[in-house]
Formats: C-alpha cells, structure tokens, sequence
C-alpha cells in the first residue's frame, strides 16, 4: 500500500485473545459507541449481541464466532468475536483467511501473558495485522512498561506503545495519546475528555513518545534521520507510519481501555479506521488471481432452528447478488438464497455484497467453511483450506432410543460441518460412535447443540480401549463337527496348527492339505471360521498376531458342506486358543506434547504417572521458550490428558497422537481390564 493512500471499503477485523480477557465485552461496547445498539447488554444478564446461543449462554462463555456488521464515521466494519477458551480455538483458525487485522485483546496482568503466545505466533506467521488492546486497564497495578516488558516475549514484532495511562491514586484515569501528544481523561459510558497535558505526566509522555518513534524509525530512514537531526518528524508522517508499519505485519501497536467502562473503545475505532488495510491488502497477501466476477471465502457455517444453514462468506473481489449462482473449486454449483448483513442473532436482508463486504448466504447446502466461490464458471478458485486441529479429547455418544438413530446420525453431520475440530468415529472394534474434539467443555457444548436443535436425548460416556490378545504358545488341534437330525447331516474335520506372531504381523492362514482330505471348495470356509473365533478370543477381545494352518482333516461326501467346515474351523480355534497361554495387549501411542519450557518438568511427572515412557524432548521449532516432549503411553491413559496438561501450562498446552504399536497388559491392571470386560 502506498504511503499516501488512506484505507477504504468494507473491512473485517477478528477480536481474539484468551478467554475471559473480555472480547465480548469489547463488542458490545463497539457497537454502542458506533449506535448499531441502544443499549448495552452485560454478561450477568445473558443479553449481550454476543454469546447469544443457548450454549454460551448457559456456560457464560463465548462457544462460537460471532459476526456483528457496524459503520463509524461512515465506514463499514464488520467484527468477528472469536471464543477466547483454546477448546473453541477452531472458530478463530478459520477465519485468518478472511480478516483485514485482529484486535488481541489482554488483561493487564503480567502472569496471563503465556496465554498469547499461540495467538500473535499464528497471526505474525500468516502475516495479519494485528494490535493489541490491554483490557480492564481500570484494574491495572505497576507500571505500563513492566507490562509491556512481559507483554513482548509473547510477540514476535515489537510491540509499539501507543497511549501512555494517567494515574491518580493508583488508578488509571485517562491517558495520552503519544501520536497527537494530547491527553484525555476516561468518563464512564461516554467519550474521553480532551484535558491539560498533567505537569507530572510530560516528562514520561516525551521520553515514550520518543520510544515510539525510534520503533517507528527502524523500518523509516527518514524518520530515523529525522531523530538524529532533532527534527520534529510531522503528524502526518507518524501516522502514516504507523499505518504503512501495520499493514506490513511490522509492528504490533499496543492500545489501552475498558470495555466495561467504555473507555478508549472510540480511540481503538479511530485507529482501526486509519490503520487497518482495506481488502486489496489482503487479496494481495494471499495472491487472489480474482479474474472476472465475484471471489470469496467462507469464514464460518451455522446451522440454525428455522432459518436453517447460513455460510458466513468475506467477498475478496467483484460484486455480489441474492439469487445469483457461485461454484466451488470442484464445478459444483450453488445458487443464493438470500444475502443478509449480521449482528449477532439478528439478520438484516441486503440485496448485494462488494468487494470486503462480510455477508451471510442462506441455503449453500454443498458449500463448506474454507470453500472459496466464484460466480465466474469455470475459474480457477482453489486454495488453501483452514488448519484443521487435531482431536485431543473424545467421548462416546448414543441416543436413549434406538429409533433416533438416523436422526443422531443427521444431527453430528451438522455439527461436524458447523466446526471442523469436531470429527465422529465409528469405532468397529468397540462398536461405539465416538466424537472426537477440543476439550471437555468442547463436546460438552456439542451435546447440548445435538439435545438443543434436534431434541435428541443423548447419552455420553468414556471411551472405551479397543484392546486385543494374542497367545503366547503354539499348538495342533483337531476338531470335528458332526451333526445328524434326519436326512443330510452336517460333518467338517480339521486339524489346524496355530502359532504366535511377532507383534504387528496380523493373521495368516495357510494350508497344506494333502490328497484332498478336505475339499479345496471347503478351505475357504474353514478361513471363515477361523476368522469368526479371532473375532472374540477367551479373553473377550479381538486376537491378533496368530498364524494358522490347516494341515490335515476329514470330510463326508454327502454331509459335508461350507457351513460345515466352517463350524470346524470355529470350533477348532474355540477349543485351542485357551491353552494357548493367551494375553491381554493394549495399544500404545506415540504422542508429542507442545508446552511452554517452564511446564515441561510438570509435564514429565504426568507423562510418567500416566505409565507413558518419554523418548525425549527438544525444543519446538519457530516457537521460542517452548518444547516438544515425545513419549510412548497407553491409549487408556490418554483420556483427560488434555485437561492435565492444559492445568500445567496455563491453559496453551497440547499434543497430538497416532497408534504406535501393541504391548501385553499384565498383572492387576489386566485383571480389571478383563474383569470390566466381564460385567
């Protein structure tokens, strides 16, 4: 962007940062001060434009995005309130594609500053401008730079202070803006008011508006010069600056206010208005080839009550129309059903979109969160989709009545699509439906969206282990199955040798049959058999790592049948397999755990008390002051990992998992295995 040109057009801005810092509370006072509300909800009265669903009311937290467009000073913005609990982190991965900046919202409390990390990591390697509000500054103890001080190891720009607060008794009153160099004085629910520069505060406002400028002057020459010579640099040049520092992913600028109080919230306006790059800054970003018609990018899919399914789209180039038809990457093609304009809950029909417009399209049914459109044919609309996390935590769902089946089967299509970190599982080892997400809280809140929506009664339990066994000790057997009962009877003869595999091998059946004694037509019969018994070993689970041959038997020319010979090869197994010496195996997991340094003594105390064997740690790549630890541990000591490490690490830990081998499971523990089993 060049340095005169000032930003213009629809923009979009994500407000994130960790939960209960108040982002919620910061839109509610956004859309006060810009007049797209009369009044202002509170939390405590569950009647804010945010967190409006059932869920989010109920937990008092934010559980999904919400979009809410305003205009100030004649300038559309749309805002998306991202979930600030990192079991909701999806909803903020999914928009990053679609934003012209992000407010990070924080509390000014130094020991928080862990939980930023992931946030301003992500949106400096995706290059999104972004800034920082220090919320409740009301609540601020000690000094703005000790703040700031903790505040940058979180960020991989510098940070670049752009208000200084006014004390008075230990309360931050007001502050001074550092680029007008004038002051202003907080009053509560109205706008700040212009003051005196205090005679206390002037020597602190030179020396941090000077800190300023020199941040500002290390990507400038001609500030810098400016500096050395002691030349007052001029207004306009600093604000374009920090404007052109902004777009460029350079700096972070550091804003200061109180949601609650409404305090700095038209400030923070101001400087989005000025600073924050319109939509050809973003299309540039992403190297959007727009060709001729309409592009966009969908941000975020609801499904609702009567108003079915909405896709959140951000128009990247052209225009948009109700009625007109788009097409995905794949040729599938779409028509719009109704264009709206959200803010919160509330949809406002509007008949067409431009370019940075953010609008909801009713109806896309094929049309997924990530898809990008175009209402050109045939062009070439393909592109990266959104990161999508991996599940750390899973629970067991069935419904109370079997005849809702088909309806819970409907119903988690639906949620899956709403939130890409929700997946399901249809586990055939423990014939359980799984849905695998972020967090207790997370598929807490996904149950409740199944009995809320769909009114289904749902019944949510652990997840079971799919354990197996092996045997440890070989044998011959023979078996036969004969039965009479008038007429053609029922006669197979086997004699199979069964053995051990080294672990991981699998089953495999062979035969070494000699002059015919058995069929070939019957062999694979007796391979059927075989396999029904593996199905449930003597333990109760499934067998593996077992070689079995047939080697030997008898058949009957008349009674002799399929179903005979595979009544042999059960039997035959059923009768050998328990002098096998067979054995309890779990499956053992490799799992890498990503937490800050000063958590990965903790989190090797977990890992060892959850019978995990650490392979190592090391530092993790790109993320400063952070490890990856590796380690080998039960899939039974997995559930609730999540919850402890997250407890060790401020709330940022997490890891990843894949099946790594299968291991005997002796001793007491395989006894309450085998005795759970049984009842």
């Amino acid at each position: 962007m060049a340095k005169d040109r000032k930003p213009s057009g629809p923009r979009t801005v994500a407000l994130m940062g960790p939960y209960l810092t108040g982002k919620t509370s910061l839109l509610e006072a956004i859309l006060l001060c810009t007049g797209a509300i009369e009044r202002k909800g509170t939390a405590a009265a569950k009647n804010m434009v945010g967190d409006a669903t059932p869920e989010a009311r109920a937990h008092s937290m934010s559980t999904e995005l919400t979009t809410a467009t305003t205009e100030y000073l004649g300038e559309s913005f749309t805002f998306l309130d991202c979930p600030g609990s990192i079991e909701f982190l999806q909803e903020s991965i999914n928009v990053r594609d679609g934003i012209d900046a992000a407010v990070v919202v924080c509390e000014p409390d130094a020991s928080k500053v862990t939980a930023l990390q992931p946030i301003l990591k992500t949106l400096s390697e995706q290059n999104i401008p972004h800034l920082i509000f220090v919320n409740k500054i009301d609540t601020a103890e000690g000094d703005i730079n000790t703040l700031l001080q903790s505040l940058q190891p979180a960020s991989d720009k510098p940070l670049v202070l752009r208000q200084l607060p006014i004390w008075e008794n230990g309360i931050v009153t007001g502050f001074v803006d550092l680029a007008l160099e004038r002051a202003f004085v907080y009053r509560e629910h109205a706008p700040s008011e212009m003051i005196e520069m205090p005679g206390d505060v002037a020597d602190q406002e030179q020396q941090a508006r000077y800190e300023m400028l020199e941040k500002l002057a290390d990507y400038d020459d001609h500030l810098m010069e400016e500096l050395l010579e002691d030349v007052e640099p001029p207004m306009d040049e600093i604000f374009t600056d920090l404007q052109k520092e902004l777009t460029d992913g350079l700096i972070v600028p550091v804003l200061l206010g109180s949601a609650e109080g409404d305090n700095g919230i038209r400030r923070l306006m101001k400087s989005l208005r000025h600073d924050v790059p319109d939509i050809s800054t973003l299309t540039a970003r992403q190297e959007l080839n727009a060709g001729d018609g309409a592009t966009l990018r969908i941000l975020k899919t609801y499904h609702g009550g009567q108003g079915g399914k909405l896709s959140l789209a951000r128009v990247l180039s052209g225009a948009l129309k109700d009625g007109e038809t788009v097409y995905r990457a794949d040729g599938n093609a779409e028509r719009i059903s109704g264009l709206f304009a959200l803010c919160g809950q509330a949809t406002t029909k509007v008949p067409s979109a431009v370019a940075g417009d953010t609008v909801a399209l009713g109806r896309m049914a094929s049309v997924q969160t990530g898809d990008m459109l175009t209402t050109a044919k045939g062009a070439d609309v393909s592109g990266e989709r959104p990161i999508v996390l991996p599940p750390v935590y899973g629970q067991a769902i069935v419904v109370t009545e079997s005849k809702d089946e088909v309806k819970l089967a409907t119903a988690v299509a639906k949620l899956c699509d709403e939130d890409l970190s929700i997946s399901v599982e249809h586990n055939g080892d423990t014939q359980q439906m799984i849905l695998w997400g972020q967090g207790p809280m997370h598929l807490r809140v996904a149950a409740e969206k199944l009995k809320n929506r769909s009114s289904l009664e749902i019944g949510v339990n652990d997840p079971k282990v799919p354990y197996k066994e092996a045997i440890r000790k070989p044998i011959t057997q023979r078996s036969r199955y004969k039965k009479q009962s008038g007429g053609h009877g029922q006669y197979g003869d086997v004699v199979l040798d069964i053995k051990p595999l080294p672990r991981g091998t699998g089953f495999q059946f062979e035969e070494k049959v000699v002059g015919g004694v058995v069929p070939r037509q019957y062999i694979p019969s007796v391979e059927i058999g075989v396999k029904d018994f593996l199905q449930k070993g003597p333990l109760g689970f499934p067998v593996v790592d077992v070689a079995v041959t047939l080697t030997d038997g008898s058949h009957h020319s008349v009674d002799s049948s399929d179903m005979a010979f595979r009544a042999a090869g059960r039997l035959a197994m059923s009768e050998a397999l328990p002098q096998c010496q067979p054995v309890l195996l779990e499956p053992i997991m490799r799992v890498e755990i990503f937490v800050p340094s000063e958590a990965t003594a903790k989190v090797n105390s977990i890992v060892s008390s959850r019978r995990g064997q650490i392979l190592g740690f090391d530092a993790r790549p790109g993320w400063s002051g952070w490890d990856v630890v590796s380690a080998h541990m039960p899939q039974s000591e997995l559930h609730h990992l999540i919850v402890d490490l997250r407890s060790a690490s401020q709330g940022v830990g997490t890891y990843r998992f894949s099946f790594d081998h299968m291991q005997e499971l002796t001793g007491k523990l395989a006894t309450d295995v085998l005795n759970t089993a049984a009842a």
